[in-house]
């Protein structure tokens, strides 16, 4: 569990940056052509919270508890529905909205389910 929050920490933090790029370049051109789209806006508050996910799961990577887990549910639930609902010219939004989505529960309902099992066997 550990190596693989370390990992998944950091391989968030590198795909903020690379979302974030993106979503300058998506704004820019949304600015060029004034044409009202906003998911270049969308795509800098999803790598936003891609790189603050990635910096608490390195935070709590050797923690027994859920509290990291809960805290990236969240904010990776509303990188989400930020991402889905800001799709327009940057049709990569949506890669990044469900790579959020699957992060987010996986995690939480993996360490969820190894909390149980632990529980269970010093019961």
């Amino acid at each position: 569990m550990k190596t693989t929050k370390l990992v998944a920490g950091i391989l968030m933090i590198v795909l903020s940056v690379f979302i974030g790029f993106q979503s300058m370049a998506v704004g820019l051109g949304d600015a060029l052509e004034n044409n009202n789209n906003t998911s270049g806006s969308g795509g800098i508050i999803v790598a936003i919270l891609f790189l603050v996910a990635g910096i608490v799961y390195l935070a709590t990577k050797s923690k027994k508890k859920l509290g990291g887990d809960i805290a990236n549910l969240i904010l990776l639930l509303i990188a989400w529905i930020i991402g889905l609902s800001n799709i327009g010219v940057y049709s990569d939004l949506v890669i990044w909205s469900w790579l959020a989505f699957i992060i987010g529960v996986g995690f939480f309902i993996w360490h969820l389910v190894k909390n149980k099992k632990l529980k269970n066997k010093t019961l």
